[in-house]
């Protein structure tokens, strides 16, 4: 396979600058407020020998969380991208800090993005929503390991990322490929017949497209495995979030969509598998604790001691495997067509989709209505140009077009139902 690209999360290949101390990897966060970014945080606190963190990134929602971990962490900068909330984070900081020094803030759409080209061994990008893209390039760019946790900054800007990152240099977060990751140093690429992606199934496991219409909000948040964000868990609701996992897999590990199976595997242990070509399966697998994979992000290829829970095989348990429902579940086929398409289909299927579940959470739209719209949305953005020559502006352009275009049919949709 030498005349493919070399993969951008390669296990036997990893990207490694120079540590800040020797034996200690200085570590930014973004999106430290969120799940991914308190359970870092609390995973660096247990390791002060292994990591340091050195300034956090925030959206500015929890103003007293953020300076709580800035005084803990004693970090030396801290962002937040709403500029309103500044005077709040610093009277908050002042509080805490008394007479000591305050760190370094930056305010605004760009702080993150800022942080993340700044002095550390590797960048943590845990921040929700295809706004990672930035901070992603300004990481990459800047010569940084990048723990990818931003899924959609890969999908909406595949190829600007893939002319950027060096061979190793991105680590994945997301479990499922953090699992592949593990799996895949195991052989070699010619190996590898297939990746398997698990799917817990989601709060609507074995319901019809029937039974789907008249699901609630807070039926959909009420997610049987994982704790996690409202956007993420309607989209782990909808299956969506499997979807762009499916587009992220193909670009991380440049393996062919027909080659990516998503089984579903209510439980949750196994977190994706990795066939080889001679029959045998590398199933990665640990009890749902987001620690784990955040371990291998910011520690490989060294792992880090009691990171997260390990089975009791002294106990009985069962573990399950089902068939994707495709009809119920149209979320991970459109996301290969949009993959399959490249250019900028993934973002105006991203984009559609934040749009649409803001719009279910917030009552004015059906659960199967989230899908509707984004396949109607993606119909009419039609087949982009070719993915090779794709800019940030052609992203940011998609993108608007598909929020606008999302809310006028959801509007429109919404206007039907009670007429």
């Amino acid at each position: 396979m030498s005349d493919r690209p070399s993969p951008l999360a390669d296990p036997r290949s990893v990207f490694s600058p120079v540590d800040g101390d020797a034996g200690r990897r200085d570590i930014v966060v973004l999106g430290s407020t969120g799940s991914i970014g308190t359970q870092a945080i609390d995973l660096v606190l247990r390791n002060p020998d292994r990591f340091r963190v050195t300034a956090l990134a925030a959206s500015g929602g929890r103003v007293a969380l953020l300076a709580e971990q800035a005084h803990r962490l004693k970090v030396a900068a801290v962002a937040v991208a709403r500029e309103e909330v500044l005077p709040e984070l610093r009277e908050a900081l002042k509080a805490l800090y008394g007479s000591e020094p305050l760190p370094e803030l930056l305010a605004g759409p760009d702080a993150a993005t800022q942080l993340a080209a700044s002095p550390c061994h590797t960048v943590l990008n845990g921040i929700t929503g295809s706004i990672g893209l930035a901070p992603t390039l300004a990481a990459l760019e800047a010569g940084r390991t990048l723990a990818l946790a931003n899924k959609e900054s890969l999908i909406v800007g595949g190829p600007l990322v893939k002319a950027l990152a060096k061979p190793g240099q991105i680590i994945p977060v997301d479990s499922e490929h953090a699992a592949l990751f593990q799996a895949l140093a195991a052989g070699t690429r010619a190996d590898v017949r297939k990746l398997v992606v698990t799917a817990s199934g989601g709060p609507f496991r074995g319901r019809t497209r029937e039974e789907l219409a008249h699901v609630t909000r807070e039926d959909a948040l009420a997610h049987p495995t994982w704790a996690m964000g409202p956007v993420i868990t309607v989209n782990s609701a909808t299956l969506v979030n499997k979807g762009l996992e499916v587009i992220e897999a193909h670009l991380l590990y440049d393996i062919p969509f027909d080659r990516i199976e998503v089984v579903v595997h209510p439980q949750s242990y196994v977190h994706s598998m990795v066939e080889f070509t001679d029959g045998s399966t590398l199933a990665q697998a640990t009890p749902p604790d987001m620690r784990g994979p955040i371990a291998i992000g910011i520690g490989w290829p060294e792992r880090v001691p009691d990171a997260a829970p390990a089975f009791d095989w002294t106990k009985a348990s069962t573990w399950e495997f089902f068939p994707l429902d495709t009809e119920a579940f149209p979320s991970v086929g459109l996301a290969r067509h949009v993959g399959s398409l490249g250019g900028t289909a993934p973002a105006v299927f991203n984009a559609a989709n934040e749009e649409c579940v803001e719009a279910f959470l917030a009552g004015r739209l059906p659960f199967n209505g989230i899908m509707d719209t984004v396949t109607a949305v993606v119909a009419e953005h039609g087949v982009p140009a070719s993915g090779t020559s794709l800019t940030v502006p052609d992203v940011l352009e998609a993108e608007t077009w598909a929020r606008a275009r999302a809310r006028e049919l959801a509007a429109k949709a919404t206007a039907e139902a009670r007429a």
